[in-house]
């Protein structure tokens, strides 16, 4: 089990480190930051698909998807607080 729980860490931290890439435009929040956010995601979503009984392919599919949606919304969100309108 600690060998699954450190793999979807590192699952995070790659998704985290590539959400970088991928988001478009300047990202208001730090690549730490942007990392932790995918670890997190990768470790609760992959959790939750593995206490729902998946199997190992579709959990790491379940943490990779949830993982990069989480960075995507909430660099989104961050930029858009950023943003002044006239």
């Amino acid at each position: 089990m600690i060998g699954y729980i450190i793999g979807l860490i590192i699952t995070g931290l790659i998704i985290g480190a590539l959400a970088r890439l991928v988001i478009p435009g300047r990202q208001s929040m730090s690549i730490v930051v942007t990392i932790a956010i995918g670890m997190v995601a990768a470790l609760v979503a992959g959790l939750i698909a593995h206490a729902l009984g998946l199997g190992a392919i579709l959990t790491y599919v379940v943490a990779v998807v949830l993982a990069a949606a989480a960075v995507y919304f909430i660099s989104g969100s961050a930029r858009a607080r950023g943003r002044t309108t006239v």
